[in-house]
């Protein structure tokens, strides 16, 4: 029989928030990848980012109802069905919640039920899900296990924890506990999504502009003079002299070219991006974009800190 878990050593919200502020280099890249590629599966399964994110938000109901009941689901028990049983479906809330117009989740939702995925068996309402959600499910997990091992190393690194567990236990203990997990990974997904739809309008918008970071965030001639988020965030932009192109943005998001072309103009009228005279595109946000964009990526630490403590900690107690 294991020992109740010390209460004592949980991982405290602000040392994570103080954790990530400091060594937000060493983390950005997988951080803005694990973003980057959901945005991209995203958009793959119905060439419309909000559909997918309407789906999850039913999806997630089943979720709220399991933690509101003290109900564990694992990972394997969640996908045994391909079909799963939801609430009755609220446009009002949806689009409240979502922050999508009423009248275009009522056309996204009949969209959806025309394609089969939401069925109506008399009174109850499914989701099938088996073209495409274990797979989903899938990468965005190995993703995230290996945001938190290295997140754990810097814990460790900064003598905030003892040990480094490996990525393939981080990625088990969240499937035992997989309710609990993706409850919070849905919570956090809502808050981000929303920041920045509301931002900058739609989020095939900011999966476009996703790649462009990427493409800084990977570049391997760019390095900080500090890992803090503040040196970073001022230092990365106008660092990628390599820039990338709509063609490409376009092949790696499945977004047609045209599309792209017109959102990235778009993000540079805006000065979220800059453009150079071979057409290559690079991050270089200036002006009222910056501060915008400096002040939301507070809020998102934030609220990257909350979920990271969540789930670190919930590791922690499953391995004990």
């Amino acid at each position: 029989m294991k020992p109740l878990p010390s209460i004592s050593s949980q991982i405290n919200e602000k040392i994570i928030n103080k954790v990530i502020q400091k060594n937000f280099a060493l983390l950005a890249p997988f951080f803005y990848s694990w973003i980057s590629n959901w945005l991209i599966r995203a958009y793959e399964h119905y060439k419309d980012i909000d559909k997918f994110i309407i789906i999850i938000y039913l999806i997630n109901k089943d979720l709220i109802f399991f933690r509101k009941n003290g109900i564990k689901i694992d990972y394997d028990t969640f996908y045994k069905d391909m079909t799963i049983e939801i609430e009755k479906i609220n446009i009002s809330d949806i689009s409240k919640d979502l922050h999508i117009p009423k009248e275009s989740v009522r056309r996204k939702v009949l969209e959806l039920e025309k394609e089969r995925v939401i069925k109506k068996t008399g009174k109850k309402i499914f989701v099938d899900r088996s073209a495409f959600y274990a797979a989903q499910a899938k990468n965005t997990l190995s993703e995230l296990s290996t945001l938190l091992h290295e997140f754990n190393k810097l814990l460790k690194r900064n003598k905030y924890a003892s040990e480094i567990f490996e990525v393939s236990e981080i990625t088990q203990s969240i499937k035992e506990n997989f309710s609990f997990c993706w409850y919070q990974f849905y919570k956090f997904l809502f808050v981000y999504t929303n920041r920045w739809r509301a931002e900058v309008k739609d989020l095939e918008t900011f999966c476009i502009g996703m790649v462009v970071v990427i493409n800084s965030t990977h570049n391997k001639k760019f390095t900080p003079s500090k890992s803090s988020q503040n040196y970073y965030f001022k230092e990365i932009m106008g660092s990628d002299l390599r820039g990338v192109n709509a063609m490409s943005i376009s092949e790696i998001t499945g977004i047609p070219r045209p599309t792209v072309v017109r959102k990235l103009k778009w993000l540079i009228d805006k000065k979220f991006l800059y453009i150079n005279e071979k057409k290559l595109i690079s991050l270089d946000l200036k002006d009222m974009a910056f501060n915008k964009t400096k002040n939301l990526q507070i809020k998102n630490m934030l609220s990257l800190s909350n979920f990271v403590y969540r789930l670190f900690n919930q590791i922690k107690v499953i391995n004990s």
